[in-house]
């Protein structure tokens, strides 16, 4: 089977990303071949490209990605031929018109949710559902801080978090994506590049500061989302889309009121392909209910996935996009 598929060789800029036909044997002991329908754009395939996250080269990109299975491999039960799947990682190689993916890396997908929106929603929509309810386990009449709140996680957290019972205060870059966050079911947004964003959650919550905050955002937001925690209140620092946070003083944790401090990865909320399953279960029975709504921000045809890795860098996104095969 013939496929078309992206490749790094080193890191660098969107330019680094290469295209290359290929021969795509028949799928080892348990693999399945999946033909690609859509593909998930995140900010992690940046941090892959970039360097961030370092990989081995020559390297695939992307996680997440919808698809059809073409065949299957040697001892791969669950999975036959015509099967609408997903996959959100953490295996790379999404990038492609097809390939071959471990079996225990696959989910199905519901037959009322088509491929672009599973390609949005897989690895956000999982992401949102283990932050919320099995790392912060945030609980009804709480409010919770959520940086980038139109982003493509954040939304899906400010809907889950509204539909859990939590007011939810969001920030945002510019009043057009604060409306977004609105429409997402945040109660309060505050501009992040207008306000000072530790002293606005303060005066909202009568001083006592927030029990949660969610920043995916990192080094920028990171002395904000301290001044934000209420005493014994948990961060969630899930992303770096700003630049990592280094030199955590844990002194500071100290001073600003016993701080707890977690640096949460999916990949280990989401072992084996029944807790997986559960979780993709879970994120649809969401979007069923109307709690959340991925917004599909850009499509872009999967070989201009370099356009599409300028555009999310410069912030010219917003919600979800996807690569359209």
């Amino acid at each position: 089977m013939q496929a078309r598929v992206a490749r790094i060789d080193r890191i660098g800029g969107p330019e680094v990303i290469t295209w290359h036909d290929v021969d795509l044997p028949p799928p080892g002991a348990g693999e399945v071949t999946v033909r690609h329908e859509a593909v998930g754009l995140n900010f992690i395939d940046i941090y892959h490209r970039t360097g961030v996250y370092p990989v081995a080269f020559p390297a695939g990109l992307g996680s997440e990605a919808a698809g059809v299975v073409v065949a299957v491999g040697e001892g791969v039960s669950g999975f036959v031929a015509g099967d609408r799947v997903g996959t959100f990682g953490p295996s790379r190689g999404a990038y492609a018109t097809a390939r071959n993916v471990s079996a225990d890396e696959l989910v199905h997908l519901p037959d009322a949710v088509d491929a672009r929106t599973a390609a949005a929603l897989l690895l956000k929509g999982c992401t949102a559902e283990f932050l919320v309810e099995r790392c912060a386990k945030v609980e009804r009449g709480q409010t919770v801080l959520v940086h980038a709140a139109a982003g493509g996680v954040g939304q899906l957290l400010t809907g889950w978090l509204a539909a859990a019972g939590a007011t939810v205060i969001g920030t945002a870059g510019t009043p057009e994506k604060a409306e977004r966050a609105k429409a997402a079911g945040a109660a309060h947004v505050l501009l992040s590049r207008e306000e000072d964003i530790a002293a606005r959650v303060r005066e909202i919550t009568g001083g006592e500061g927030v029990p949660v905050v969610f920043d995916g955002v990192g080094r920028v937001t990171w002395a904000a989302s301290l001044g934000s925690a209420a005493r014994r209140g948990l961060i969630v620092s899930y992303g770096n889309a700003s630049g990592t946070v280094e030199g955590v003083n844990l002194g500071v944790l100290a001073a600003k009121g016993s701080l707890f401090v977690t640096r949460p990865t999916l990949f280990d909320y989401a072992i084996g392909r029944a807790e997986k399953q559960a979780m993709v279960d879970r994120v649809f029975a969401m979007l069923a209910r109307g709690a959340i709504r991925p917004e599909i921000g850009r499509t872009f045809a999967l070989e201009n996935a370099a356009e599409a890795h300028r555009a999310l860098e410069a912030g010219e996104t917003h919600g979800s996009n996807v690569l359209i095969v």
